[in-house]
């Protein structure tokens, strides 16, 4: 062995072990943010609705109080600095040059918080991953050793967010990779792995329990068929999801004036949240509550009735929430969604069809089935779904459902919110 030989190979050890620790402490620093931001969202939302619940007058108010301390703060605090959202994780790890600046991780922490808590009908998610993101990009740039894996330790930061969140740490490497990255390498592997595997050691150093607590016991081939039913209706909520917000985004660019856009978007949401209070904040509320609810799901028709109005109006009041200012993404609305989907879609086919399926299964697959086309992310969808129920039985009719539901969508829309460009269009 040379001495030209030794040296490079010291070279690359001292890199890799630096990678290593600065892998560690993305994990650590990503999916502490995530559980904080995601306990302390889950504790004032509760306290938040359940006041709104008791008086009314709170449906009105919370949400100008929400859109109004979000553009005081990026005003004042955050010096009129715009959040685009995931698109400028894209940005940066498709340039050189670009970097996540730190203020973007208390920016999308506390507007992303204050957007559920006051009732904005979005999720903490993308505020999670583009902070998380963030904390990956502040640490290639500490070292010049590091700018070359650039686009590794921000998904690694991505992953580990995102394991914190849904207790999955395979559903964190791969949004990494098909929402983010869409390349890997075996320092990819290296930096991810150690990253979501310090999220999931956290997660269970505190216990922390999965999202919904659900048993699952079993499924039956003859339900194949309405599994592919799901997955199409799916994919059409999801294209009519991704459609809802461009389309209103579009219309409130037009609108010059911040402050109309902040009353348009109060008005518009309270509207919505006095009819259906299920839609106040991310909504997992009012799926917990079917879930725990005793007894058969029974299909009535005023139940379907507002079934289907939620479904039309989820992803309305969800846009309203982002173009107006709140922070978020499609993530929770699509879980939320594929939940009232799967239920909507189960009790009718059990009424009608005397098919007699399993409702709790079919919400999980609806879930699993509108995230998946929302975000184009079919395996992600898959191993989120399965670690927010920590149960595995439903593995092959979520796989099927989520890649039915991701074609089926594309021949609408060949393209989701995040990778949306004008020129897609063209």
């Amino acid at each position: 062995m040379t001495k030209r030989t030794k040296i490079k190979k010291n070279h690359q050890f001292i890199v890799l072990k630096k990678l290593i620790i600065v892998s560690v402490l993305i994990g650590f620093l990503s999916s502490f943010l995530g559980i904080i931001l995601k306990r302390m969202t889950e504790y004032y939302e509760e306290i938040f609705f359940e006041r709104a619940n008791t008086n009314f007058i709170y449906y009105l108010i919370f949400p100008i109080i929400g859109l109004s301390l979000i553009y005081f703060l990026r005003q004042h605090l955050f010096k009129k600095k715009e959040n685009k959202g995931i698109k400028e994780v894209f940005e940066s790890t498709e340039s050189k040059s670009k970097n996540l600046p730190n203020y973007k991780i208390p920016s999308h922490f506390i507007n992303g918080l204050i957007t559920v808590i006051f009732g904005g009908s979005t999720g903490i998610e993308i505020s999670t991953v583009v902070a998380s993101a963030t904390i990956g990009s502040v640490a290639q740039q500490k070292k010049n050793v590091f700018r070359k894996f650039k686009t590794e330790l921000i998904c690694a930061g991505v992953a580990a967010g995102v394991t914190a969140l849904f207790g999955s740490p395979i559903a964190g490497m791969l949004f990494a990779y098909e929402v983010i990255s869409k390349k890997t390498s075996r320092y990819y592997l290296l930096t991810n792995s150690i990253a979501v595997g310090v999220a999931y050691t956290l997660l269970t150093l505190i216990n922390e329990p999965p999202l919904f607590n659900i048993v699952i016991t079993t499924w039956h081939l003859k339900a194949i068929p309405y599994f592919i039913v799901l997955g199409i209706i799916a994919g059409l909520n999801a294209a009519y999801l991704t459609k809802c917000v461009l389309f209103i985004k579009g219309q409130f660019l037009r609108i010059n004036r911040y402050s109309s856009k902040i009353i348009l978007g109060s008005i518009l949401l309270s509207s919505a949240l006095l009819l259906f209070p299920q839609l106040y904040g991310e909504g997992y509320h009012a799926i917990k509550n079917i879930l725990n609810g005793s007894g058969p799901v029974l299909f009535t028709f005023s139940a379907a009735m507002s079934f289907v109005l939620i479904l039309i109006l989820k992803p309305v009041v969800t846009s309203i929430t982002l173009a107006s200012g709140g922070d978020g993404g499609v993530f929770a609305p699509s879980l939320f969604i594929g939940a009232f989907l799967g239920l909507l879609t189960a009790t009718t086919i059990n009424h009608f069809f005397d098919a007699n399926v399993i409702v709790l299964n079919f919400m999980v697959l609806g879930m699993a089935a509108v995230l998946s086309a929302s975000i184009d992310a079919p395996l992600t969808a898959l191993f989120l779904v399965m670690g927010l129920t920590n149960n595995y039985i439903l593995f092959f009719p979520i796989l099927m459902a989520c890649f039915v539901s991701k074609y089926t969508a594309q021949m609408i829309v060949p393209y989701t919110v995040y990778s949306f460009t004008p020129n897609t269009i063209k």
